[in-house]
């Protein structure tokens, strides 16, 4: 199965290339893009079964860890991969029937396919690359792509909203390839298996000083309060396609950082109080921001934030059942925002305009659109049984069992995000699928790849509440090797580099003990 491990990577990379020759053939770039991202799902399918038995571990090159780069899949980047790579297939075929390649406001036909493929092989690596610096190609390849993309058309919003997102990004990686060469001056080493046991050695105050600078790091890329500022400026001027991706993945690889890096590398860390308090803050702030909108895209953009303070707060709990239910809570959440975002765009094709006070009437002209807007709203908002209510209610019994005035205040804080998250949604379809409006927009059919598409994001979410438990079972027996962490260093790294009892002393136990 080894020979599997860097196909989601190599695949869109290779067809990236083979689509940019045929520049002046669009429908022949889409037919290879199409039949790249689904090879590459069928790959993540694979792995995310076979993983199961152990974590598998790619040397490449040939060169052993830690001398070279190691490509891991372990329960975490498989869920991971699998999901990032459905979705994307599901946004490709969207943007292909919407026309934002051949169609769109002067984007470049030669490069659209290209570079949604670059974007999806930079997700790939983050989540199973092994080495911190290759988590940084990986996080400049999708930057790079992005850059383009954000860009499409040209316009004059879109091009001050990239410059936004551009200048964030390049600050994001500045302070991450600083702490990349401070930990390698530090520790001799790249290789999270072997900083997961050299970190620790570290005088206390270096290795605070490096933990703050890879949440930071990563923060402003998984959109933190108060590091989220640059978000809702950025996304909602891009194609709906374009920013349903960036809406589903791009923080979410932040996010995936954040549990690497913090559970491996920094486990029981000093700054479990803070995350907590930040995690707080984002749900409250974000939603607050969302309340306060009359755009979708912009309302959208604002739960985005709010609804990555849930994520933050199962990785600060650090429990099994807390990192359990983040996790359980990324694969839904990147399901459930992007299918919003992606029906968000079929109302702005049928309305002309994401302006809530503008759309009217759209359950007489589009009632199938009404309805996935409302399975999706209300899976975000955490209906039961949905996977948001799912999601919610691990973290809820993961501060139950932490017990402390902290924990407890983030139950309270969850609480009412999540009614706030309501509110918000059932605003919106009202407004745009039963108010009157002044102007009411001519009916446009809608292409039926772009309606299909939506609703399989959508069937997909609710088919994740079909194998709820099976899944909650696979992120429980993931966040218990993420706590133990044995399973993983002694899968990347040879025997004699690392000691025959890891002791973790951050978690009071031996690794392997339960």
């Amino acid at each position: 199965m080894t020979w599997l491990v860097p196909l989601p990577v190599v695949i869109p990379l290779l067809a990236a290339g083979i689509a940019l020759a045929f520049g002046r053939r669009p429908n022949l770039q889409r037919l290879i893009a199409t039949a790249a991202l689904t090879a590459s799902l069928a790959v993540a399918v694979t792995l995310i079964i076979a993983v199961d038995a152990g974590p598998i571990v790619v040397n490449v090159g040939g060169w052993a860890a830690p001398v070279g780069i190691a490509l891991v899949i372990d329960r975490l980047s498989a869920l991971m991969l699998a999901v990032s790579v459905a979705v994307t297939l599901a946004v490709l075929v969207y943007s292909a029937a919407q026309g934002v390649a051949d169609k769109g406001e002067g984007a470049p036909v030669s490069v659209y396919y290209p570079t949604f493929l670059v974007l999806s092989a930079g997700v790939s690596n983050a989540f199973i690359t092994g080495d911190l610096f290759n988590l940084y190609v990986g996080f400049e390849i999708l930057l790079a792509a992005s850059f383009v993309l954000i860009t499409l058309g040209g316009t004059r919003d879109r091009i001050r909203a990239g410059t936004i997102y551009v200048v964030v990004s390049l600050m994001s990686s500045l302070v991450f390839l600083t702490a990349l060469a401070l930990i390698y001056a530090a520790t001799g080493t790249v290789n999270f298996a072997q900083l997961a046991i050299r970190l620790p050695e570290l005088d206390s105050g270096v290795r605070l000083v490096l933990h703050l600078m890879l949440l930071i790091a990563f923060g402003i890329k998984a959109a933190v309060f108060p590091l989220s500022a640059w978000l809702p400026d950025s996304y909602p001027t891009a194609p709906a396609p374009v920013t349903a991706v960036f809406a589903g993945l791009l923080t979410k690889v932040g996010v995936y950082a954040l549990i690497r890096t913090e559970v491996l590398l920094f486990p029981g860390g000093r700054l479990d109080t803070v995350l907590l308090v930040v995690a707080l803050v984002t749900m409250v702030v974000g939603i607050l921001g969302a309340v306060a909108q009359d755009d979708l895209k912009r309302l959208l953009s604002f739960t985005l934030i709010s609804h990555i303070g849930f994520m933050v707060w199962g990785v600060a709990l650090a429990s099994q059942t807390g990192l359990s239910a983040a996790v359980f809570y990324v694969a839904h959440h990147i399901t459930a925002q992007t299918a919003l975002f992606l029906v968000a765009g079929l109302m702005e094709h049928i309305g002309g305009t994401t302006s809530l006070t503008r759309l009217g009437s759209l359950a007489r002209l589009a009632p199938g659109v009404a309805i996935l807007f409302f399975i999706a709203a209300m899976n975000l908002g955490g209906i039961p049984p949905l996977t948001g209510f799912l999601g919610k209610l691990g973290l809820l019994q993961a501060s139950a069992e932490a017990g402390t005035p902290l924990a407890w205040t983030l139950v309270a804080g969850g609480l009412v995000t999540s009614l706030l998250t309501l509110y918000a949604m059932t605003k919106a379809w009202n407004m745009a699928f039963w108010q009157t409006a002044e102007h009411e927009p001519e009916p446009r059919p809608l292409p039926r790849s772009m309606a299909g598409a939506s609703a399989g994001l959508v069937a997909m979410s609710l088919g994740l509440v079909a194998i709820a438990g099976p899944l909650v079972d696979y992120t429980d027996r993931a966040a218990r090797d993420l706590r133990m962490r044995t399973p993983y260093i002694q899968a990347v790294l040879p025997e004699g580099e690392y000691p025959a009892d890891v002791y973790n002393e951050a978690w009071g136990e031996r690794d392997g003990e339960g």
